[in-house]
């Protein structure tokens, strides 16, 4: 059943006892609140997910509460505690939202060690995946939304979970995270995008989450070969430029990027070595959100092209 199909009491009263088990494929996440507040956000977020029975079995437990005292009063706070634990400090109450969504990607962060996971927006066409990683600020997450309002299928805004055996890409498919200018942009240039409300005063600005498309949600388990690593950068007023990058340099910057690069040694390496040598590496310098699709239209055109289209750089 999907989440949106829950009547919005039932939901409630689900979220404020034994919680809803929110299936974000690989993962099944339960998650519990009683800040009624919490539960539009949620559903606006993950309206088309699956909603597990409550004795599946779950990867974390995550809880979102008010801190009491008589602080709440006067400047209102909320705990994220993770399997019994809290790893982060309380936040103002209004940044409910944000902090679950930061907290499911510490989840995987910090325990998915079978897998290499690199910080990077990830999409694919049919089974051909592109990775995006980029530092804050580069536009990484806003050209994501674009592209996956615009045929893309989303496999993930923050995380490339690559499979060390195979190579393949695992999607994680979540909310895309915009900031500040980014929320507004987006909602024009693609009216039907769907946002949670704005959250203001963040360590990121403001902040609000785009409702991944129906179609992606319904493709999370499907793997995605990589194709394209692309690092992407926006700057107000160039020209677009799409440039071929030496692979030594490319995967220099993969490692950078490498939650756990440190952690798996020589699998780490050897997993991001072979993905990088094995498909086409850009720089994307780009100023319009229309030419940076209609490249990544061409990429994928001539990818299918009978000869590849376009030797490896």
């Amino acid at each position: 059943m999907r989440l949106a199909d829950i009547d919005e009491s039932t939901r409630r009263q689900m979220l404020a006892g034994e919680g809803v088990c929110l299936s974000a494929p690989p993962f099944v996440f339960r998650l519990k609140s009683s800040l009624s507040f919490l539960e539009k956000s949620i559903v606006l977020a993950y309206a088309d997910f699956s909603v597990a029975d409550n004795s599946a079995l779950v990867d974390f437990e995550l809880t979102l509460s008010r801190v009491s005292g008589f602080r709440r009063w006067l400047n209102p706070l909320v705990n994220l505690t993770i399997d019994g634990s809290k790893p982060f400090d309380a936040l103002p109450l209004a940044q409910a939202f944000p902090l679950l969504e930061w907290g499911m990607n510490w989840c995987v962060t910090s325990s998915a060690h079978h897998l290499v996971m690199c910080h990077s927006a990830v999409l694919a066409w049919n089974d051909m995946a592109v990775m995006l990683p980029a530092p804050p600020g580069s536009g990484k997450s806003t050209l994501c939304a674009a592209l996956a309002l615009s045929g893309w299928r989303l496999l993930s805004d923050e995380l490339a979970l690559i499979d060390p055996e195979s190579l393949m890409l695992q999607p994680f498919v979540r909310p895309v995270s915009l900031k500040n200018a980014s929320i507004d942009l987006i909602g024009r240039r693609f009216p039907q995008a769907v946002f949670t409300p704005a959250v203001s005063d963040t360590i990121k600005g403001t902040v609000a989450h785009m409702q991944p498309p129906g179609e992606s949600v319904l493709q999370a388990r499907q793997l995605a070969r990589p194709r394209w690593l692309i690092f992407p950068r926006y700057e107000a007023g160039v020209e677009l430029a799409l440039t071929a990058m030496p692979k030594a340099e490319a995967l220099t910057e993969m490692v950078g990027n490498s939650f756990n690069f440190s952690g798996l040694g020589v699998k780490g390496f050897s997993t991001l070595a072979a993905v990088v040598d094995s498909i086409d590496c850009y720089r994307l310098h780009y100023a319009s959100l229309d030419q940076a699709i209609a490249a990544f239209s061409r990429l994928s055109e001539m990818a299918e092209m009978p000869s590849g289209g376009f030797s490896r750089a």
